[in-house]
């Protein structure tokens, strides 16, 4: 396990702790860096953003706002985001119909 530290505002090493931590927990997910963002791609309509101060992800969507839901967790703390990435993912995994062959 990697040890906790501060990350501070480096986007896509914050996003690399959050994917090694991710990968720990038996989830495989790309990093991709760009523009002062990186972004963790780790299932299906799950793709994590990463400012370099907060990690944040869609978690839903609010039809009465005709608005989309976001979480967010500080990037100074990947392996806490991880694990609520992770219930996320489980969450998705879960609706995901069986196709008939």
């Amino acid at each position: 396990m990697i040890a906790r530290m501060l990350i501070g505002s480096d986007p896509c090493r914050s996003a690399e702790l959050l994917q090694q931590q991710l990968r720990h927990d038996g989830i495989d997910a790309e990093v991709h860096d760009g523009y002062g963002l990186a972004l963790v791609s780790v299932w299906v309509g799950l793709v994590v953003w990463c400012d370099g101060g907060r990690f944040w992800w869609r978690t839903g969507w609010n039809a009465d706002r005709h608005r989309v839901i976001y979480a967010w967790h500080p990037a100074d703390d990947p392996f806490r985001a991880a694990h609520r990435i992770a219930m996320r993912y489980a969450e998705l995994r879960s609706r995901q119909s069986v196709q008939p062959s």
